[in-house]
């Protein structure tokens, strides 16, 4: 009768997460900051457009901003 073969030690990257807190924090932050902008901008202008851009806009400069702010 033969035994089951044992699983290897290290599986690889089967194990490693799709993005690092960091990542996943600074994502989450701009996303946020970025939701406030473009509802204050509609509440402002009543552009739906011109707060969706505002948001967007917002959205990549708070990514920017907080890569160079939060340490590695």
């Amino acid at each position: 009768m033969s035994t089951a073969p044992t699983p290897p030690s290290d599986p690889g990257p089967a194990n490693e997460a799709l993005l690092s807190q960091r990542t996943a924090l600074i994502l989450l932050m701009a996303a946020f900051f970025s939701t406030v902008v473009g509802v204050l901008t509609l509440l402002s202008t009543g552009g739906t457009a011109g707060a969706l851009l505002a948001g967007l806009a917002s959205f990549g400069g708070c990514t920017i901003g907080l890569h160079s702010l939060i340490g590695r």
